[in-house]
């Protein structure tokens, strides 16, 4: 198809595989997140009347439509920590999403059987609170690292998909820009992208340089001139020889630079587990030993597990999944502030 495009006439460029492609996973991170809000927020509610004093047959149906809200926080926003629990479980280690889902099913468990057998207490509130607070974290941590994506692949776009080559017979081919090795001669109309590093060997224009130096107003190139990938030509045709090819080109050193800083994100996230890793067992250890010693010292299973429920939850590494997210999305709030900033004075 390019070979008869180009006997027309017509140059061809290869598409963008996934441009039409959307990533599904943050629709459904805020899709679990509202159900799980949607039962807290429910749950809190009819909770508050049943520490007001309700009478029993009243806190026994508030119970029963606590139970039901919370089924469904459990079974449509639970999975996004019990997959991720399974999946290290599996692999015979611990992560932050272990201590988490043990604690959620256990708390739910035990207000499910105090709800069936007309028992006092019930701590739906505390299981689906769990599940709508950590999700405000983990929901934050993969938009921050989309938006990194996204600028990836927008930095990406910018680099054509091929260059006129000019042969040493005076020939011209259009090559794709993986072929470009330094000292080719490139021809670059007006309107299109530099595709490598390059010095201007012919001609004069106006180069758009915003990608590399932020200053929106045109840069005047004319022989002897450097041009750098991803810049583009506005004003007239250039005839550039290339310095560099496409993997050593300064477009593709913003790009392994913007991955590289998705990546730093992404090692918060794994010095969390790597903490998880070291106290999970402790928080476990202390949990079965708390049941035990309640349990010899009472010889009341109920109150026992129920204790042991409460220092699992509360050992549980909230602050770690909400801390990092929000530290980043502060950092990026301010990161993208400066660059603003630096833009309106160049403008200026």
């Amino acid at each position: 198809m390019i070979e008869t495009l180009s006997s027309l006439g017509y140059a061809a460029h290869l598409s963008e595989a996934d441009a039409g492609t959307a990533d599904p996973e943050l629709p459904r991170l805020i899709r679990a997140l509202s159900v799980a809000g949607f039962s807290a927020m429910n749950i809190m509610l009819l909770s508050v009347s049943i520490w007001s004093g309700a009478d029993a047959e009243t806190r026994q149906a508030f119970h029963w439509i606590s139970a039901a809200l919370a089924t469904i926080a459990l079974l449509y926003s639970g999975p996004v920590f019990f997959r991720s629990a399974w999946a290290a479980l599996r692999r015979g280690r611990t992560n932050m999403d272990v201590p988490i889902s043990i604690g959620i099913c256990l708390a739910f468990g035990l207000s499910l059987y105090d709800t069936i057998h007309s028992g006092e207490h019930a701590y739906f509130d505390a299981a689906t609170s769990l599940i709508f607070f950590l999700l405000i974290g983990r929901t934050l941590d993969y938009a921050m690292r989309e938006r990194a994506r996204v600028a990836v692949r927008g930095l990406m776009r910018l680099s054509p998909r091929g260059a006129m080559i000019v042969r040493n017979d005076g020939s011209r081919d259009y090559v794709p820009v993986s072929e470009v090795e330094p000292g080719m001669r490139i021809d670059l109309a007006a309107g299109d992208r530099v595709p490598v590093d390059g010095r201007v060997e012919e001609g004069a224009s106006d180069m758009d340089c915003a990608i590399a130096t932020g200053e929106s107003a045109p840069q005047h190139v004319g022989p002897g001139s450097v041009v750098t990938a991803g810049t583009l030509n506005l004003a007239g045709p250039l005839r550039i020889v290339a310095t560099a090819n496409a993997e050593s080109s300064f477009l593709a050193e913003m790009v392994r630079m913007m991955e590289a800083a998705e990546g730093g994100r992404a090692r918060y996230r794994r010095l969390a587990d790597r903490a998880a890793q070291l106290y999970s067992p402790v928080v476990h250890t202390a949990a079965v030993m708390t049941f035990l010693g309640w349990i010899t010292a009472t010889g009341d299973w109920h109150r026992a597990i129920g204790i042991a429920i409460a220092v699992l939850i509360i050992t549980c590494p909230c602050a770690l999944g909400l801390a990092v997210p929000i530290v980043q999305v502060v950092a990026a709030r301010r990161l993208f502030g400066k660059r603003d900033h630096a833009e309106g004075w160049f403008r200026n």
